[in-house]
């Protein structure tokens, strides 16, 4: 009899033992659990800062080629006929020269 509550008490020890352990390791993971999602947030807030960095130098230099457009236009428009005229007028009045570096006819 008293071997069976010995065997009794050692049981409840037993499972007393494996109960703590499982609820060590519930918490144990519980905690990597919240460690983790910490530094992901983390990670998440650090990638947002330096791409909103990069959305500001992309929004800043999208400015910048618009004003050029916009520049080179006003300047299409302002001289374009001068240049359309130009390039016209040197197209159509030939007038042949002798480059300087070929002296004319061969001599003989």
């Amino acid at each position: 009899m008293a071997e069976r509550e010995a065997q009794k008490i050692v049981q409840q020890a037993r499972e007393y033992r494996a109960k703590r352990l499982k609820d060590a390791k519930s918490e144990a993971q519980k905690e990597i659990d919240e460690y983790r999602q910490s530094k992901e947030d983390d990670y998440q807030e650090f990638v947002k800062k330096q791409t909103g960095g990069n959305k500001k130098a992309e929004q800043d230099a999208d400015k910048d080629i618009e004003e050029q457009l916009k520049a080179i236009k006003a300047a299409g428009d302002k001289e374009g006929d001068d240049v359309v005229k130009e390039l016209l007028r040197v197209v159509t009045e030939v007038k042949p020269e002798v480059p300087d570096r070929v002296g004319g006819p061969p001599k003989e």
